[in-house]
């Protein structure tokens, strides 16, 4: 295989896969999930060769892919990867197989089969995930960025719960607003670049470099400030797919709504594509707004562990709860980004990571349970620990990563945002870790009224256990928990240089001014 095209054929597999479903008959249509799950299996091989042949010790680009797309704009398609982006390349192509393999959704919504089309969106919305995480040119980025937007529309909006139609409205407003956003903010630095450089460049490692004045001298100043105006713009639409508060309402009606594959990829990688549209693109580009405006972002991520924290705590809702969940714990990373701090920017790569495990794979246990049940009301389970051991055992280690037990991978990413932010933001630390303490209250609550105390119905005790699917899917993710939580730098070792580097430029960037 050409190393070159190595990223092109990972993020096009999918759609590739998808073009070839579109062609086959209904009559195939048993055919259709495994397809699926071939696809899936085929970019986790294709991964895997890239995280073998990476080279860790360096933190420049890798593999990289260049072809002229729109010359007269300098706009490329152009593809690489380094530390940074690594291992969401490689939660993306592990997710996928284990979302896929452990749960399917109802396709049979208004007694119409659309397995075909459900199938086509899933390959479609990794195409567009991984094209995000690999592009290295701005325009491309948007692209992709805009990608993963219709695919998720549409498996909502067809095949999620009753109250889709306003949670796919909701969504799809959301994401859009701040997308435009980010264009006119592309659309400025692209002709600021052509300036600058004398001619048009859309190439996000140039484009960095790129000086936009900044008068720190007061608030309305820097605020009006023209690296102020773009930070905020590109900020605006990746905090919104965070998401932050208070830019967080769709996500619980998302989540609710969507099947479970699509809650699983949603909760596991989609949020992701805005804390590393903040690590990529907001911070780098425009440091000194970054810096300036970091104690806003930080409140507001611990607002985030906070308020998710409560309002996962006053859900019957199952799934809703875990959404919350994810509000409060994505807060972590909004504050390990924005401390300016090595440890703390590193602990939110990791916790990228192990939340796409934990979320992921809680999604996974509310997905079996409706599955079976036809309900997510906390109240009407009880007692399941007995009936289904196996299911016990698989929900409790993901509520032992969700809350950052140590020794599992969720502590790895915790503690090290904990830790390096109290060095920049103390006060903000020792609120962000009463966070902690709920997020065990919740998620320890949730377990006791599902597998522990009395049954409630009678209807429990014939309950199926988990079936081979759904214990190799759990088993995947049980790996990672334990994998990463007790030898963190095999996994995250060929991060380390990129880290390192991100982390001087950054610093050396804000200090120096």
């Amino acid at each position: 295989m050409e190393t070159s095209c190595l990223l092109t054929w990972i993020i096009f597999t999918p759609l590739i896969f998808g073009f070839i479903v579109a062609l086959m008959p209904q009559s195939l249509e048993s055919k259709f999930r495994k397809l699926a799950l071939a696809q899936t299996l085929v970019n986790a091989l294709l991964a895997t060769y890239l995280y073998v042949h990476f080279d860790g010790s360096s933190y420049a680009s890798q593999f990289v892919h260049l072809v002229s797309w729109l010359p007269d704009w300098g706009i490329n398609y152009s593809v690489s990867i380094d530390g940074i982006s690594l291992p969401l390349v490689m939660l993306t192509a592990y997710v996928a197989p284990v979302a896929i393999l452990g749960t399917w959704p109802d396709i049979h919504h208004g007694g119409l089969k659309k397995e075909k089309f459900f199938v086509i969106c899933l390959m479609a919305l990794q195409t567009g995930m991984y094209g995000t995480f690999l592009s290295s040119d701005i325009f491309l980025f948007y692209f992709f960025w805009e990608v993963v937007l219709i695919p998720m529309f549409f498996m909502i909006g067809i095949w999620g719960g009753k109250d889709r139609i306003y949670a796919t409205v909701k969504f799809f407003i959301y994401t859009m607003i701040g997308s435009l956003l980010m264009l006119v903010a592309i659309f400025w630095i692209l002709k600021t670049g052509s300036e600058q450089f004398g001619a048009p460049t859309a190439d996000m490692g140039k484009l960095s470099e790129l000086a936009f004045s900044f008068d720190g001298t007061s608030l309305g100043s820097a605020l009006m400030s023209p690296q102020s105006l773009l930070f905020f713009a590109f900020a605006l639409a990746f905090v919104i797919k965070v998401p932050m508060v208070p830019f967080h309402t769709w996500l619980p009606d998302a989540h609710v709504q969507a099947p479970t594959v699509g809650s699983v990829f949603l909760a596991a990688v989609l949020l992701k594509m805005g804390t590393y549209g903040l690590m990529r693109i907001a911070i780098p580009f425009f440091p000194e707004a970054a810096h300036y405006f970091s104690s806003v972002f930080i409140l507001l991520g611990v607002i985030g562990i906070i308020y998710g924290a409560f309002c996962a705590l006053a859900q019957s809702d199952f799934k809703k709860l875990v959404a919350y969940s994810s509000v409060s714990h994505m807060g972590y990373i909004m504050v390990g980004l924005f401390a300016f701090q090595k440890v703390a920017i590193a602990g939110s790569l990791y916790q990228m990571i192990n939340h796409g495990i934990s979320a992921g794979g809680l999604f996974l246990i509310v997905g079996f349970l409706y599955e079976r049940l036809h309900t997510r009301n906390l109240n009407e389970f009880g007692g399941l620990a007995k009936v289904v051991p196996l299911m016990a055992i698989g929900f409790m280690i993901m509520t032992l990563s969700s809350v950052a037990l140590p020794g599992s991978n969720g502590f790895v990413g915790e503690f090290p945002i904990l830790l390096g932010a109290f060095q920049t933001q103390p006060t903000f630390v020792l609120f962000a870790g009463t966070g902690v303490i709920l997020g065990a209250i919740y998620a320890l609550k949730a377990y006791q009224l599902v597998m522990l105390g009395p049954t409630t119905r009678s209807d429990l005790a014939t309950l199926k256990d988990l079936n081979l699917k759904e214990v190799i899917s759990l088993s995947i993710l049980t790996i990672f928990v334990f994998g990463i939580g007790f030898f963190p730098k095999t996994f995250f070792w060929k991060s380390d240089a990129s880290l390192e580097n991100y982390a001087n430029t950054l610093i050396q960037k804000v200090s120096s001014k």
